[in-house]
């Protein structure tokens, strides 16, 4: 399968992008590992850890790199395309995770987790910056340029904002408690303005993520395949 111009190492391939995609999924792996070992409250609640984002993003982040180490494996150019379709959806959500939990701890970390609960620094590294940063390198490593148009990821990212506020509110109806502390602070008219500020975050961390890549690949490259035609056919049209 011919590689895009743009694509800075071969993938799918038995070598690096193997390696990257495996250490990717060991790392997932021993995250959720972790959660069946941790004995909280909120792991016996309606929900369990899924009514956390950080753990929803997780779930996404291992399925995209699940399906890229097969698509490595198998050298299947449709298990490509799927790994790829997959990454412009988590990647931007695992950046989002990151900045608001890292953004929030820094202000107080008692709002995202309570004092009892907080995470030794191996663990909190692996479910809140070990996935962005696996996504990010095979993006920018393993990946033709982004097809997604700007209105798309917006619409994506206002799809999953409000989704896992009605998620969110429809778990506290059965539990009487929010999976994050921030949540019991904010009103209802501020609930709706952090989750618009999220999707907000995470149609940015799109737009970035399409702007490094241009920067680390080659904008010029980006520019004459933009005057040829649009990414999305070039791109179909070369995988």
């Amino acid at each position: 399968m011919a590689r895009h111009p743009l694509q800075r190492v071969a993938a799918p391939s038995r070598q690096f992008s193997l390696l990257l995609h495996l250490a990717g999924i060991a790392s997932f792996a021993a995250s959720f590992r972790f959660l069946e070992t941790w004995d909280t409250p909120m792991g016996k609640a309606y929900g369990g850890h899924y009514q956390f984002l950080t753990i929803l993003g997780l779930s996404f982040a291992m399925a995209t790199f699940v399906v890229g180490a097969l698509a490595d494996l198998t050298l299947s150019s449709q298990l490509f395309a799927a790994k790829n379709a997959l990454s412009t959806f988590a990647t931007p959500l695992e950046v989002l995770v990151s900045v608001l939990y890292w953004g929030l701890c820094a202000i107080d970390k008692s709002l995202v987790m309570p004092p009892e609960f907080t995470l030794d620094f191996l663990p909190d590294f692996g479910f809140h910056a070990a996935p962005a940063i696996f996504l990010a390198l095979d993006m920018l490593l393993l990946s033709p340029p982004w097809a997604i148009r700007g209105y798309t990821a917006m619409a994506l990212s206002q799809m999953l904002a409000f989704g896992y506020w009605y998620w969110v509110e429809h778990c506290f109806s059965k539990n009487g408690w929010y999976p994050y502390p921030i949540f019991d602070i904010l009103s209802i008219p501020q609930r709706a303005m952090l989750f618009a500020l999220s999707a907000l975050i995470m149609t940015g961390s799109s737009a970035g993520l399409k702007w490094v890549y241009g920067k680390v690949n080659g904008y010029e490259s980006l520019k004459r395949e933009a005057v040829g035609g649009s990414t999305r056919t070039t791109a179909s049209r070369r995988l």
